[in-house]
């Protein structure tokens, strides 16, 4: 039956490729996904692009273990020497836009999730949810139906971890920022000048540390990433915008950030855009964790961002794939990958279930 899945798994995920589902734009793969859960006699929900389903056995009073990962991609980059809208597999590689984040990891958790459907006397319950919008962090994705959504006690988000155990992840801020000056004409002298005021703003940027790190994810990240101002060559702007990013370790809280900065950058104003993309982890004591460790899988802290952030119940990020591929050229997975995933995800699942 394994075998079988995971043939099935790599055919929708050729199929996934080979339709565009950039996000907001996730309706064609969630019809994708629909004919997948029809063809294996599972009922399902659907709420805008997200759709999902539990497991038949499922028992309220039961704790529940809910299984993520994302059908949306990226818009493909200038760098493609490959259609990213064609699957191809050259190599044991499967190439594709979206096979590696987070296709392969999607389709290894149907697998994994139909394996355990029809069980009976499960220790926990099981949901599955194919999100939208987890590429651009938008208000349909997994956050608009946790409401709707059994409680949930703990989850596996499927992203490429090379199966080992992210067992954090860091939080995210983004930051408006301004620095202010006088306007006038460049014939002028100026020594309220905003642009060369935001020198020493950018290095205050650049030196400024955040004084509690973390076992696993180390230090908080900050990083300037975009900068604009002025409309003419001989006009002095009364303004430079800043945008700032924060990867937040599980030592602060987003709020904690916000206050820190708000009260010492030598901005005019700084404005969090959201603070609801906190940093998340699972105890290394959690069944889940030790079951992996088991199964000679390594623990570690992940810088990148994913569904788990709108999630507040301890989560455990997993799936096959290497991060250092996603949002990449010629994007591609081994099928090797997915064969050993949906063996590691029925295993793991195996010890908890």
């Amino acid at each position: 039956m394994i075998e079988s899945l995971t043939i099935e798994a790599i055919t929708l995920l050729k199929r996934l490729i080979e339709t565009e589902s950039f996000s907001s734009e996730e309706d064609k793969t969630a019809l994708l996904i629909e004919d997948w859960f029809t063809t294996h006699n599972i009922p399902f929900n659907r709420d805008n692009n997200n759709v999902w389903a539990t497991n038949k056995h499922f028992d309220a009073t039961k704790p529940t273990l809910l299984l993520n990962s994302h059908h949306d991609t990226v818009k493909p980059n200038k760098g493609y020497t490959k259609d990213p809208f064609t699957a191809i597999v050259e190599d044991g590689k499967l190439y594709g836009l979206g096979s590696n984040d987070a296709g392969g990891c999607l389709v290894s958790l149907l697998a994994t999730f139909a394996h355990f459907y029809d069980r009976e006397h499960l220790n926990y319950n099981l949901v599955i949810v194919a999100s939208a919008e987890e590429e651009s962090s938008g208000k349909n994705g997994l956050n608009s139906i946790l409401s709707i959504l059994p409680k949930i006690d703990v989850a596996i988000v499927g992203e490429p971890t090379l199966m080992h155990l992210a067992i954090a992840e860091k939080g995210l801020v983004v930051f408006d920022a301004k620095v202010k000056g006088t306007a006038s004409h460049a014939a002028h002298p100026n020594d309220d000048n905003a642009i060369y005021n935001t020198i020493a703003v950018l290095k205050w940027f650049k030196v400024f540390k955040f004084e509690r790190t973390s076992p696993v994810l180390g230090d908080v990240k900050m990083t300037v990433t975009q900068i604009n101002a002025g409309q003419q060559h001989n006009a002095i702007p009364s303004e430079v915008e800043l945008v700032v990013d924060v990867r937040v370790n599980d030592s602060y809280s987003n709020q904690d950030i916000a206050d820190i900065l708000t009260e010492n950058s030598p901005c005019a104003s700084i404005v969090p855009r959201s603070l609801r993309l906190n940093s998340s982890s699972i105890p290394m004591e959690h069944d889940l964790v030790k079951a992996g460790i088991a199964l000679g899988r390594t623990t570690y802290g992940s810088p990148t961002l994913s569904d788990q952030a709108v999630l507040t119940c301890p989560s455990l990020k997993l799936g096959p794939g290497d991060s250092t591929r996603s949002h990449t050229a010629d994007e591609f997975i081994y099928l090797a990958e997915i064969e050993e995933g949906i063996n590691i995800y029925i295993e793991l699942l195996e010890k908890v279930l």
